[in-house]
């Protein structure tokens, strides 16, 4: 396949201002396949919890689309207007349903250029290319290699992945390996845009009262949605031997329920020093236990650029992560890299645990790179100017 050959990159246009859209208005962008603005769901969510008020300030007016409940009004910027369509609230059919009545509508609505996430949305662009939109597609991680897909499932985002390959305008790929795979099995040349992180303010530094009792620096930190590519049962097996001398917090849940959390919740009932708190929105609660953790074991497997990493690593969290390709791109230097097997990862998290040193040396150089290379300005920026590219 030859491959689809984009403009090259405009600088990054300044926020706030810009030119006008379409017959001298504000350009008008429609931001669909995610849960809703704000949710503090997943890596999607969290983008464009800093994308949409970054967009407003650039002099887009901002649509998002999401579904019932799953958002909340608190800290909700009053510029975005938030809509919300109707699906099947399935593990496997939710994306498709969802971002089929998201797209749907914005249809009858014509904004002037669509960002559509997630490639599995793939099989709706031509609804949008029939109605004259533009989309900008961020194309996420491999879904088509999840563990947690079965056959039929991995089947549909392959298609929808070859979908959005013929008729996405531009994609967005968020790591260099997800931008080199779109192009040798697809043909289609992707922009390269990460995820950021935040840099926590002072409050951030102390644990809150619910944590209290846990030692800064002498826990080991785990943080993730419970699905298995996420190397969570293979943590949970590892955490069993790290709490023989440390203790351990988890964070997250499948959203669904299944094996994989009552494993969890069981073993937290059992060992009082493995704490489960489940699935957190509370963005300073969640820096906090990263600035103090003594590890944050990260597990992610088949991805790009992961937020919760980047998030760990600004706040100055020692990382042991996952040997893989994603993860060797966003740490470089700056992590502790193990096979995901229960007993590589107690003994690489237990060895940290034990080195204050090389722990306060991991710290600053995930800090440092995180600073340098992932700050949501930057990417706020580059999603805009992409944007501006696509329209007229």
């Amino acid at each position: 396949m030859t491959p689809t050959r984009h403009p090259s990159r405009r600088p990054a246009a300044a926020i706030p201002g810009g030119p006008l859209g379409p017959s001298g208005r504000r350009p008008r962008v429609a931001v669909i396949g995610t849960r809703g603005y704000p949710s503090h769901y997943g890596g999607f969510e969290t983008a464009v919890r800093r994308l949409a008020p970054a967009l407003a300030d650039a002099g887009w007016d901002v649509t998002v689309y999401g579904r019932p409940g799953a958002t909340s009004a608190d800290g909700a910027d009053p510029r975005i207007l938030r809509r919300e369509t109707r699906g099947l609230e399935t593990r496997s059919l939710s994306t498709l349903t969802y971002g089929l009545t998201a797209i749907v509508d914005a249809v009858r609505r014509r904004p002037d250029v669509a960002l559509v996430m997630n490639c599995a949305n793939g099989f709706w662009l031509p609804l949008l290319r029939w109605r004259g939109v533009p989309t900008l597609v961020n194309v996420d991680g491999i879904e088509w290699e999840r563990a947690k897909w079965g056959r039929v499932a991995r089947a549909v985002f392959r298609g929808g992945a070859m979908a959005t390959a013929r008729w996405a305008d531009r994609i967005v790929c968020d790591a260099r390996e997800i931008e080199r795979r779109w192009l040798d099995e697809f043909g289609v040349e992707g922009v390269f845009v990460p995820y950021g992180a935040d840099e926590p303010d002072p409050v951030t530094a102390e644990l809150s009262i619910a944590d209290a009792h846990l030692e800064p620096g002498g826990y080991a930190l785990f943080v993730a949605r419970f699905v298995p590519e996420n190397t969570v049962a293979e943590f949970v097996a590892a955490a069993e031997v790290v709490a023989r001398r440390h203790t351990v917090v988890i964070v997250g849940s499948s959203g669904y329920g299944g094996e994989l959390d009552d494993r969890v919740a069981e073993l937290a009932a059992r060992s009082p020093k493995i704490v489960h708190l489940g699935h957190l929105r509370d963005d300073r609660r969640l820096f906090a236990l990263w600035r103090n953790a003594g590890v944050y074991f990260h597990g992610h497997s088949v991805g790009g650029t992961n937020p919760a990493l980047v998030q760990a690593m600004i706040c100055g969290a020692p990382v042991v992560a996952r040997d893989t390709v994603y993860n060797r791109e966003v740490l470089g230097a700056a992590g502790v890299f193990v096979a995901p097997e229960p007993g590589a990862i107690a003994l690489a998290v237990t060895d940290l645990l034990d080195d204050p040193g090389r722990r306060a040396e991991l710290g600053e150089a995930g800090r440092r790179r995180a600073r340098r290379h992932y700050a949501w300005s930057d990417v706020c920026a580059a999603y805009e100017t992409e944007l501006r590219a696509l329209l007229g």
